[in-house]
Parts: structure tokens; C-alpha cells; sequence
């Protein structure tokens, strides 16, 4: 056999794992994909040996497979040994992964992907639980919260697959886009959020985020701000246009340094807007942010001493 065989070492007649995971061939197809698949869902695995990010992926599915204990199936079917099935079935790149139901492919996907996007996929074909949704939330939160825009998309958009409605996932989403500068796209997604769940803090900090983006352009340039609070320390305006460029650059801390220094040196001015803007930054952060967390108490401090 070629290097590539401990890909399929596990599975096979005999091992522990037979009933969850198996090789196919074109004249079992049916017995072991479309019949199986009318009692529980069938992942099947298109591959070749020569194929590297098979490899990569074939592991991953096994681990997922084993992990649902029961509740899917794993077949994998080697292209160069049986094309007809993979040609029938339009597949022009690997690896290829169909997942079979009642009989039929009901979804799928191309590529190597991660082991958190295997988990996704098959916690929604069985079926997720709110403590799988909550996991997903909280590994999209985290990619988020890394930088790691593109992958946090996917995540929450996985999740709106298995619930349209979870507002958490659509104020995720929606940050995605504020983070690539689509405000319009972010807007047009808070719009989703039923109106029951409107006010829950993620939409809100959702919401506090886009006007924030919409504000920063008026803002001013920093280096610009900081020459002009130099020559007037009490230059009010450029206190917190500096603010607001400092928070959309992501200097969260440098943020609130300004604006409670604005409130420590004039808090009446303009109707109480350094306070008012800081709270809408807290909001924009969310409370465990620690730039929320010391922001609130420093303010705390100012307000009540």
C-alpha cells in the first residue's frame, strides 16, 4: 500500500470503529451510504492517496465521527479506485465531504477545514443542543476577539444555520462587518434581530459599535488632535474627537484615559457628552472587556467621590 494508508487504517472489518466508519466501493455505495442513511445521517469522504489536505481531514472526521458516539456515520470513498459515484455527484475538487439523509445529500463542503468547523457541521445534520450553540458562540467570541475575522463569520453563520433567530450570533455577525468597514451590511444584519431581543446587551453593543464606526471619520486624525490639545489643554471638542479615533484604531484604553479626563476637567460640558460617549464605548466593548471593567470604576470614582 502507499503512504497514504493509515488514513484508512481505522475502520475497518474488525476494529471497534466498524460500524462507524468504513471504506466503500461504487457496488456498496447503496448498502452502505443510501440505506444506512435512512436511519442516521452518512458523512461520506471523497479522497484520493495523492491528495494532502485528505490527509488532514480524514483524521478530523474520524475524531468527530467517534465523538458523536453513534448519532452519524463515516464512509469514505476513494476516487481513483471508484470515480462513477463522485462523477455522478459533480465532484471536481478534494476532499469532498456530502452528508446523506433519508436517502439524499443534504449538505456538504470542500476542503480541509478545521476541527471546529467538522464539530459545527455535524452538531447541526444530528441536531445541536443550546450547550453546543453556547460552545460555538463562545469559540466564534473568541476568534472575534483574536482578530480573526473570517473564521468568526463562519462560526456565527453556522449557528444562524441551526437557529436564524439567536440574536447573540447576528450582533457577532454584525461586528464582523463592522470590522471590515461594511457598515451598510452590518446594519442591514441588526435589522434580523427580532424585536423581542432587540435590547439584549450583545445587540446593543452590536448597535454602540456601528455608531461608533459611523463617528470615527469625523473624528479627526490623532496625531492631528494631540497637536491641538498640546497648544489648548482645554479644548473640549478635540478631547473627544480624539477619543472617538483613538477607539475606532482599537486603543480601547487610550479611549477612556481621554474621555475621563473630559469629565474629570468639565463634566457639564456639552449636556454631559464625555460621559454619555463613554458609556456608549462601554457599551460598544461589552461589560467583561477590561477596558470596560476599569473604564467603569474609574468613572465610578469621579462621579461619586
Amino acid at each position: 500500500m502507499s503512504v497514504d494508508t493509515p488514513i484508512l487504517t481505522e475502520g475497518g472489518a474488525g476494529s471497534p470503529d466498524a460500524d462507524l466508519i468504513k471504506n466503500t466501493t461504487t457496488q456498496d455505495f447503496m448498502r452502505d451510504v443510501i440505506e444506512v442513511s435512512r436511519a442516521v445521517p452518512v458523512l461520506v469522504d471523497f479522497w484520493a492517496p495523492w491528495c494532502g489536505p485528505c490527509r488532514q481531514l480524514t483524521p478530523i472526521l474520524e475524531k468527530a465521527v467517534r465523538a458523536a458516539k453513534g448519532a452519524v456515520r463515516l464512509v469514505k470513498l476513494n476516487i481513483d479506485e471508484h470515480p462513477q459515484i463522485p462523477g455522478q455527484m459533480g465532484v471536481q475538487s478534494i476532499p469532498a465531504v456530502f452528508a446523506f439523509q433519508d436517502g439524499r445529500p443534504v449538505d456538504g463542503f470542500m476542503g480541509a477545514l478545521p476541527e471546529s468547523r467538522i464539530n459545527a457541521f455535524i452538531a447541526r445534520l444530528i441536531g445541536e443542543t443550546a450547550g453546543d450553540i453556547a460552545a460555538d458562540l463562545e469559540a466564534a467570541e473568541a476568534a472575534l476577539a483574536a482578530g480573526d475575522v473570517n473564521a468568526a463569520a463562519q462560526m456565527f453563520g453556522d449557528v444562524l444555520q441551526a437557529d436564524r433567530e439567536n440574536a447573540q450570533s447576528l450582533a457577532g455577525l454584525a461586528k464582523c462587518y463592522i470590522k471590515t468597514g461594511d457598515l451598510a451590511r452590518a446594519e442591514q444584519t441588526l435589522a434580523l434581530v427580532p424585536p423581542a431581543k432587540a435590547d439584549s446587551a450583545p445587540v446593543a453593543s452590536a448597535r454602540a459599535a456601528l455608531e461608533l464606526q459611523r463617528k470615527a471619520p469625523s473624528a479627526g486624525d490623532i496625531e492631528s488632535l494631540r497637536a491641538k490639545l498640546a497648544a489648548d489643554p482645554n479644548d473640549a471638542q478635540a478631547r473627544l474627537d480624539l477619543a472617538l479615533a483613538l477607539a475606532a484604531k482599537g486603543d480601547r484604553s487610550g479611549a477612556a484615559d481621554e474621555l475621563l479626563t473630559l469629565v474629570a476637567k468639565n463634566r457639564t460640558w456639552n449636556d454631559d457628552a464625555a460621559r454619555k460617549q463613554l458609556l456608549q464605548l462601554f457599551d460598544a466593548w461589552g461589560a467583561s472587556d477590561p477596558a470596560t471593567i476599569v473604564g467603569r470604576q474609574r468613572l465610578s470614582s469621579l462621579l461619586f467621590a
